[in-house]
């Protein structure tokens, strides 16, 4: 064997190790949340006994195995107008389009959750209902449950919507989030994120979501005096290839209700 010919075997030999070592990147996840806009208490207890009793376990028996309900938190139940968010985390696109067959399918589902199916058109469960859909973020591909440890109705999760002036400065804050550091100062500070992810579909493009959490409101505040004071954020806010790339910012306060999963 020549000499030539054994460099090259080894020159290959190397380059598989390489790649046989080589991690592929993680498959980042998609989300979708369900907003329900309701008007009065029966509406409100008629969703929260359909989510709980049949959509939940439903979701379950199709493979979803956690999933969030939130409401704002400071439901007042004599105010109309509300909304209650609903977050599901899911594998693939695709899988939220088999779910509506599953769905379709579930025998437990209809029966458990025939009063709010099959309400009719002069007393609807519901006023009106959105959908967004989502894919995770490249610096965290897939949701995270966070560790808290006070009761459900102290809790904050704070949801956020950034909204960008164009496409290009939309990504650029995609960009500032994971290969600047934005995602990475969050989880030094402790914010227990759920997920962070871009709108793919939904009525407000383009723009970005995130949620955090927090043990409660006082917890919350002290988070963000330490993120608005951490040398990382003044660093990176300050760079002119980060300015102006956001045009609206969204934030609701949200709390589990006490049947989430999340």
């Amino acid at each position: 064997m020549n000499r030539i010919t054994c460099l090259s075997m080894s020159a290959f030999f190397l380059l598989s190790c390489l790649g046989a070592s080589a991690k592929p990147a993680p498959t980042r996840s998609f989300y979708e949340i369900k907003i329900y806009h309701i008007k009065n208490k029966v509406q409100e207890d008629r969703l929260d006994q359909f989510l709980k009793d049949a959509y939940l376990p439903a979701l379950r028996r199709a493979g979803i195995k956690s999933a969030g309900v939130f409401k704002p938190v400071d439901y007042d139940t004599s105010n109309f107008g509300k909304k209650v968010y609903v977050f599901l985390p899911l594998s693939s696109a695709d899988q939220g389009y088999r779910l509506e067959s599953a769905l379709a399918n579930d025998a437990a589902y209809k029966t458990a959750g025939k009063s709010f199916l099959e309400t009719t058109y002069d007393a609807p469960a519901f006023e009106r209902m959105e959908t967004i859909l989502l894919r995770a973020f490249p610096d965290m591909p897939t949701f995270q449950i966070p560790a808290l440890t006070s009761p459900k109705s102290n809790r904050v999760y704070e949801l956020r919507s950034y909204e960008g002036p164009t496409e290009n400065l939309y990504r650029n804050k995609v960009k500032m989030f994971n290969e600047g550091g934005e995602v990475k100062l969050f989880n030094r500070l402790h914010f227990n994120a759920v997920f962070y992810g871009e709108v793919l579909y939904g009525s407000k493009q383009p723009n970005l979501m995130y949620m955090t959490s927090f043990e409660n409101k006082a917890d919350r505040d002290k988070h963000w005096d330490a993120f608005k004071d951490a040398p990382e954020w003044k660093k990176l806010s300050a760079l002119p290839e980060y300015q102006h790339n956001v045009s609206h910012i969204d934030m609701m306060f949200l709390f589990p209700t006490d049947y989430s999963d999340i």
